[in-house]
């Protein structure tokens, strides 16, 4: 995506389903709205996206409130200025992106600072120099996936050096923004700042004055967010709401079934279970609490284990993030319980291989 021109980048995003917005040429800035939507304008009368008549003539406005899918404002947008940028809301796009910034401040005086809600010893802490090596700590530290290489999601390298991860949010969650990355705020760490619900990125191959955001690595999609680092977010208070409360759910009798994501397996026969077992979570949704989703997602977790166990799934991390997606989905408001359950049961599974012949 390096040589592709904005509008070529805005319709890449749109075709992944991800809302875009103009950026003004060469900054990381929003375009300006027309005068009558600015409130400095004498005539300027407070409204919100929905009201604003600009976006139904073909203008831009309203920075990443009013991002679009829409090829053919995309179209009428970047064809009449070919020098805008393109900006991603990330909120709608149901994307978390962790930025790893590369700034020249200096490292926290007290290492515990540097990822001050997790327990990291502190001579890891001391080798920290800019977002990348927190983000690397903080996955050392919690067993996670490094994902910095660009082969399991997403990475875009900025033009400071440092780094955008993209993941799917699970979903029927809502994930918030870190409040501008200092420790006082909303923060995953020093140097480590999250863009979610109310906010937007820079998409990748976009140009600004300092230089290109470069996608690294092989992979072009966001992976979902796994379990860890979900966790992680949970814990430094970016995770906003879930779905709605059950009085609202009951009023939609004929609500949409998820569609599971299972985890890449070696045989049909695999995929078969897994995809039931997961299927079997997310089917509490439509049910009341007293639903059994304990034992389910427990026995989810254990039947997934088992696969893993017989080499039927050979990545532990996709199996761990579907059940964390399929547990969320039917109970997103039991986050910390959901990765507990899981956690066990795929232990306990692994003890007992699952093949054909057991079921």
């Amino acid at each position: 995506m390096r040589t592709a021109n904005s509008i070529d980048i805005a319709r890449w995003c749109a075709r992944q389903g991800w809302p875009v917005h103009p950026l003004q040429p060469m900054r990381k800035l929003p375009m300006p709205g027309c005068s009558r939507c600015r409130s400095s304008h004498p005539e300027y009368v407070p409204h919100t996206v929905a009201e604003c008549g600009c976006l139904s003539r073909g203008l831009w406005c309203h920075g990443f409130h009013a991002a679009t899918r829409d090829s053919a404002l995309i179209d009428r947008w970047w064809g009449r200025n070919p020098n805008m940028g393109v900006g991603i809301s990330t909120g709608p796009a149901e994307l978390l992106v962790v930025d790893l910034d590369c700034h020249a401040d200096t490292p926290p005086s007290e290492p515990s600072e540097v990822l001050p809600a997790f327990s990291v010893p502190e001579d890891l802490l001391k080798a920290v120099r800019n977002g990348l090596d927190a983000f690397r700590i903080l996955s050392q530290a919690l067993d996670g996936e490094d994902f910095t290489d660009g082969e399991r999601t997403l990475a875009v390298r900025t033009p400071s050096g440092g780094m955008h991860l993209y993941f799917r949010t699970p979903r029927q969650t809502t994930w918030r923004c870190s409040t501008g990355g200092n420790l006082k705020g909303v923060a995953l760490g020093w140097q480590l700042d999250v863009r979610a619900h109310g906010g937007y990125i820079i998409a990748p191959g976009t140009q600004v004055a300092a230089g290109i955001y470069e996608a690294v690595g092989s992979c072009r999609q966001p992976a979902r967010l796994p379990g860890w680092l979900a966790g992680a977010l949970e814990q430094t208070g970016h995770l906003l709401a879930a779905r709605p409360p059950a009085q609202t759910r009951s009023r939609v009798p004929n609500r949409a079934r998820m569609a599971t994501t299972s985890p890449a397996t070696t045989s049909a026969w695999a995929a078969k279970v897994a995809a039931t077992a997961l299927s079997d979570v997310a089917d509490c949704a439509s049910i009341s609490e007293g639903s059994g989703w304990n034992t389910k997602v427990n026995r989810a977790a254990y039947t997934l284990g088992g696969l893993v166990a017989a080499g039927f799934i050979t990545n532990q991390a996709g199996a761990e993030a579907a059940l964390l997606e399929a547990a969320l989905y039917a109970r997103p408001e039991r986050a910390q319980q959901a990765r507990s359950i899981i956690q066990s049961g795929l232990v306990a599974g692994q003890r007992q291989p699952l093949t054909p012949k057991d079921r």
